[in-house]
């Protein structure tokens, strides 16, 4: 997989996430992972932009302000990198996000981030859409258990596999962490 264009795009790796006011979450491995390829953009100099989820709903843990709304440790833009802020579930809406790819010759967006099933996947559809060449780091992201609307509780596992899989069939090259940091270091040793 080559990533000689590529731009890292962490989506909403924010803290409010481990509130109680959120249902349960299933990826042990999402600050892991997602600081491994945090690790494997920076130590190549590679470009990265920061999306962070400022809500304007009343009451939000993620609102401006909010403990919530800060960065996991160790996911905040470092040494200049690029943050954008947005208040909807795309990245691409509200923002220059669409503008700054374009200005650096970005053709290939590499996404992970919380949640799957909202914000990474509206993220990617948009940016499928615009043209990109989207990459999903699927262990490097979550999602949450969600009602059903019948009373019953569809596990987050679930809706992660059926979103990566719709993400997979029609809007993204699917991943895994350990591929894309071994991609990487195979077009570094080149």
């Amino acid at each position: 997989m080559s990533l000689a264009d590529a731009l890292l795009l962490p989506v909403d790796m924010q803290q409010a996430f481990d509130l109680p006011a959120w249902p349960r979450r299933w990826n042990r491995n999402v600050d892991a992972n997602g600081l491994a390829l945090l690790d494997a953009w920076r130590s190549r100099g590679l470009p990265i932009v920061h999306v962070r989820h400022d809500s304007v709903s009343p009451g939000s843990t993620l609102a401006s302000g909010e403990p919530g709304n800060a960065f996991r440790p160790g996911f905040g833009p470092a040494n200049g990198e690029a943050l954008i802020s947005k208040s909807v579930n795309a990245a691409f809406i509200g923002t220059d996000l669409d503008l700054r790819l374009k200005r650096l010759g970005i053709r290939t967006v590499v996404v992970f981030g919380i949640s799957t099933d909202m914000c990474v996947s509206t993220t990617v559809r948009v940016g499928a859409n615009l043209g990109y060449d989207m990459v999903l780091v699927e262990d490097a992201c979550d999602c949450f258990d969600l009602p059903d609307g019948a009373g019953g509780t569809i596990p987050a596992e679930a809706v992660h596999r059926a979103h990566v899989a719709t993400l997979g069939y029609e809007f993204a090259r699917v991943a895994t962490t350990r591929e894309i940091v071994q991609s990487l270091a195979e077009a570094k040793a080149a």
